[in-house]
Order: C-alpha cells, then structure tokens, then sequence
C-alpha cells in the first residue's frame, strides 16, 4: 500500500473516532448545500483498487469473530466477487448493502469498507445479535478497475486508473434484473445465483452515485433516495420500503450538513430495486450520492475534495439502518415525510442515470 493510501485509510478512520459513527464538526459552506463543490482534480490513485479491497476484506476477516467472507462468483474478467457476511441467526431479519453495480461510483465501497471495519469494534456491541448484514463491497470490479473491452481515453480523472459505469461487455449492470437468471451478466447473475436465491433477505440498500447538479428548493442534494416503484411491487413490501427510507432520510437530514431529495427513477423491472422487490420481495431503497468517481460528462465527475462528507454519509446510512432494524425501531419509522419530500431537478439538463 503506498503512502497516499495509508494516508487516506487514516484519514476515513478519524470519522469513526468520536462514538458510533457520529457527525463531526462540517464547515458552514456545506450545510443545506451537502458536500462542497469539490473543484480541483478528480483522483482515482487513492481510492482503493479492487486488490488493496480484496486485501482489506481478508485482513478484517482474520480479525473478526463474528464476519464471515464468501466468494459468490467471478466478473467477466474472472474477479472474484466477494460477500461479507455477518448472521448470528437466520431468523434474524437481514440487510444486504449493495455498492458498485457500476465501477465510476466508488466512495460509496469507500463507506462500506470503514463500515465493515467498524463492526469489528465495541460500538456495535449487541447489534450483530438482532441483525444479518451483507455487504457486496464491489459488484463491478473489471468497471472498477477500468478492466474493459472498450476505450476510456475520454474519460476524466487523473491517476493509476479510469472507472467506469459498465462492465467489461459494456454492460449496466442495473439494467439486468428483469433477465432470465441464466441470461444475466455474470456479475448479476452471481448476485442472483448465490445471494438472492441463497439468502432470506428482508432489506437491501442499493448504494449509487449521480451527477453532481441535482438540487432540490434551490439547494445542491448531497443524495438522493428512492423506494421501488414498479407496479407489481406488494404494499406491504412498498410499506417497509418507505420505512427503510425514513431511516436514512432522518439520520443524514439530522447531520446539518446533508440535504436529501427524492430521486427521479424508473419503475422498469430490469433496475436492481424494482426487480429485487417484485421477484423475491425484498423491501429495497435506492440512495444516490452526489458526485461520480471518474466519468467523461464533466458535471459528473466530483474532485476528491469532497470524499470525506460522501464516505461519511455512506457511513451514517448504513449504521442507521443496521441499528434500526436491529432494536425494531423501523417497524415505528414514520412515512409520511414521503408526501412532501421534493423530487430533485438537474442544474443544465443534466439526466438521472440510476
């Protein structure tokens, strides 16, 4: 690992110090605006590659009792694809986090990599007896990696590597959920064949990146979030959709620096939370974060200035709903901020691209 990296690995852990995963002094620029602009360069060097993932899984699986790794199948590229796992009890309700269907979007990986170290401390003591976790900490590695069968020359960030949305077939990979499992790509249909099928899966979190240009009332998003849409969906899977989302909705509004609006998404059951909650009735909730690590549209692309405030709002999500779920306080969420909460427009034309 080299210096930046350990630099940066320090820096993310300084988020965790002050109790379990609590808000640290953010600068007045960025409240009720969510993260700051992040002008200056968009840098791929220090986030993690998909070995130094890999490396970081194991070693937190050498020091953790309760955490469990799985490889669930390989990329196109033939990456293993791996699941950490945490169940105490399968009669436990469980949560999946899902990061990285597309390989651009990666501070969210960054956020589940801090979380899972964090579930090997003290803070999360009795937590892990009333909850399953899963966490797929990158579903598109050869994205991720920039390991692709096409050119990435126009693409924007400085450093060792390009990311990019699709898969090596150039594929979306949030495009292949309504599919024949067999007919899936092989990243998906992994995660059909030894996740979905596998596993008793009551919640998922589909974590995302957007452009940078959303807003809502005037005020630039520092994410965005969205409860499955389809039609076909059952009510009382669309109810605890909508709770999910009262969760994270109030533990980021309450930071004083995030500012959340309700996402502008399909209803296709080809997209990962519409067809996850249709064909195995999981209750899903997409959460967008602001900003893409690498892209060639450059209202996409956000500089690594403002990494820490999206690796620490990815935090914030995932501690907040392992915890609700976990002393039953999600079966109280009130969902009725859903009446009101804005659907985000984009600043210049810019397109939702869940």
């Amino acid at each position: 690992m080299n210096l930046k990296k350990k630099v940066f690995s320090v820096s993310l852990s300084s988020l965790m110090a002050i109790s379990a995963i609590s808000v640290v002094s953010s600068p007045v620029s960025a409240v009720g605006n969510g993260p700051g602009a992040g002008n200056g360069s968009i840098q791929t060097s220090i986030l993690h590659t998909y070995e130094s993932m890999v490396d970081y899984l194991k070693t937190q699986d050498a020091k953790q009792e309760a955490m469990q790794l799985e490889i669930i199948g390989q990329t196109v590229k033939g990456r293993d694809i791996y699941l950490t796992k945490y169940i105490s009890n399968p009669d436990n309700p469980t949560i999946l986090f899902l990061t990285q269907q597309h390989g651009n979007e990666q501070l969210t990986t960054e956020g589940a990599l801090e979380f899972i170290k964090h579930l090997g401390t003290n803070k999360t003591k009795g937590v892990l007896e009333n909850v399953n976790i899963l966490v797929i900490p990158m579903l598109n590695a050869d994205g991720a990696m920039g390991d692709v069968n096409f050119s990435l020359d126009n693409y924007l960030a400085d450093g060792d590597r390009h990311l990019t949305r699709y898969n090596a077939n150039e594929i979306d990979l949030n495009r292949e959920h309504d599919k024949p499992i067999e007919s899936m790509q092989a990243e998906v249909k992994a995660l059909y064949e030894n996740v979905f099928e596998k596993y008793k899966i009551d919640y998922m979190i589909d974590l995302h990146h957007q452009g940078t240009l959303s807003e809502t009332e005037g005020e630039l998003v520092s994410g965005s979030i969205l409860h499955p849409t389809n039609s076909e969906v059952k009510a009382e899977v669309l109810e605890r959709s909508k709770k999910l989302g009262s969760v994270v909705y109030h533990s980021i509004e309450n930071t004083g620096w995030g500012h959340i609006g309700k996402y502008n998404g399909g209803s296709g059951q080809d997209i990962g939370r519409n067809g996850a909650a249709v064909r195995y009735g999981i209750s899903t909730l997409l959460f967008e974060m602001r900003g893409m690590s690498d892209h060639y549209i450059e209202s996409y692309a956000l500089g690594q200035k403002s990494n820490g405030y999206l690796i620490r709002q990815t935090i914030t999500t995932l501690d907040s709903t392992v915890r609700a779920i976990a002393d039953g306080s999600i079966e109280n969420a009130d969902v009725s901020f859903w009446d009101t909460l804005p659907t985000q427009t984009n600043r210049s034309g810019e397109e939702s691209d869940e």
